[in-house]
């Protein structure tokens, strides 16, 4: 039997502390309601981490027993310390898979593996958005409908200024009349990263089956595939030479 996929859900987790009605929303936090899904799922397991931990709760024990990391911050993005982003770069470049989850285009780790501003347009006003799968056969888009379709959320607009998608999965139409790339793979040395747009925390989209079902099939994709690290140097010939 295959080994499970391990997998750490990392939340800054102070929107929950902050305000009642979120922490009603989500008692055990984004990280928690995430991770109980995630552990529902056959072959993958779920551990959380938050920020006020020590060590964010990113040691280099955990990330050593983390072969995908979800990420969600918002509002203390600058708290994270540079050591402990500078560890997860060095694992997502060694093979781990990383989900940026909504706000967290934003983050330390996610800029710095992108290497651009990773701004936007954004606006708060509860309008409805459809999530378009653009490309079905993508591994992502496994079992999802043609859209998913959330009645209130946090708008984000383009210019989205990420680098060029190696694969572009989903696109967001919002009520107001804006378009935004919703669900973004990219390749960073040996590991996979998925930005996905949506989970704004004032709305129960943590819930929703259709958007875990896209951060669980993100999961099985962005997961270390085994295979041999590159080596670097000056290499003797493998064949004879003269």
């Amino acid at each position: 039997m295959a080994a499970s996929i391990r997998v750490t859900v990392w939340n800054e987790y102070r929107h929950e502390k902050a305000k009642k009605e979120i922490a009603e929303l989500y008692p055990d936090g984004m990280h928690g309601a995430i991770a109980k899904w995630l552990n529902s799922q056959p072959g993958i397991t779920a551990r959380t981490a938050t920020l006020d931990e020590p060590e964010h709760g990113l040691t280099d024990e955990v990330l050593a027993e983390t072969d995908v990391l979800t990420w969600w911050g918002h509002v203390a993005h600058g708290e994270v310390k540079d050591d402990v982003v500078a560890r997860v770069h060095r694992r997502v470049m060694g093979g781990m898979g990383l989900i940026a989850l909504h706000s967290a285009h934003y983050s330390k780790i996610f800029t710095r593996l992108m290497g651009t501003t990773c701004n936007l347009k954004w606006r708060e006003i509860g309008e409805k958005e459809r999530l378009w799968v653009i490309d079905p056969a993508h591994p992502i888009a496994s079992g999802v409908e043609e859209y998913i379709e959330l009645p209130q959320t946090e708008m984000y607009g383009e210019r989205f200024d990420i680098p060029q998608p190696d694969e572009l999965v989903f696109v967001s139409w919002f009520a107001g009349g804006e378009v935004f790339r919703s669900g973004c793979c990219y390749h960073r040395g040996g590991g996979r990263v998925f930005y996905f747009r949506p989970g704004h925390e004032t709305y129960p989209i943590y819930y929703n089956e259709q958007v875990l079902k896209v951060v669980t099939n993100a999961v099985r994709w962005a997961a270390p595939v085994g295979t041999a690290a590159p080596k670097f140097g000056n290499p003797p010939p493998i064949e004879k030479i003269g």
